[in-house]
């Protein structure tokens, strides 16, 4: 097995797609990724990428990726934030995740971060374990608060209607 840890290319997104749908099913929401393989061409290759990825080449085709970007807490200063880590589900056990996982915490501190941060479900045992097997602190009291797309625009509908 010929395993390469390397940047993710332009050229990659139609294969880090794949892995992208794959996680999806896996996590339970099929139908849940709206994300194009244009919309990564453009947002990660594009004049201002909004992430950074990771690929495992495994006999030149791609087995995971770790997909990151920059954030900043009001607490810590600049962090990282770990989207996704993803690793084929064929793949799972050769060392992959942990590979892609070293690759981003050298990343981070390459850029002098004071933290990264991710997330994982609750019920993704096998994950929490890699992840606290690797010094990670699974926050079990947060919770994650999000607003999607159809929210964002009633919020903003909300807003617009309100005569002040």
């Amino acid at each position: 097995m010929q395993l390469q840890i390397r940047d993710a290319k332009k050229e990659d997104m139609t294969q880090v797609h794949s892995l992208i749908k794959e996680l999806a099913i896996f996590e339970k929401e099929p139908d849940a990724v709206e994300v194009t393989i244009k919309d990564l061409e453009n947002d990660g290759f594009g004049e201002t990428p909004q992430f950074h990825c990771f690929v495992a080449e495994v006999d030149a085709k791609i087995k995971g990726i770790a997909l990151i970007y920059n954030r900043y807490s009001t607490w810590k200063g600049r962090a990282i934030h770990l989207e996704d880590l993803i690793v084929s589900e064929k793949m799972r056990g050769h060392g992959l995740g942990t590979k892609l996982l070293d690759e981003v915490i050298k990343y981070g501190h390459k850029k002098g971060v004071r933290r990264i941060n991710w997330e994982v479900l609750d019920w993704n045992e096998p994950a929490i374990e890699f992840y606290e097997k690797n010094g990670a602190n699974v926050m079990r009291d947060w919770n994650v608060v999000q607003l999607n797309e159809t929210a964002i625009k009633n919020y903003i509908s909300k807003l617009e209607d309100a005569s002040f």
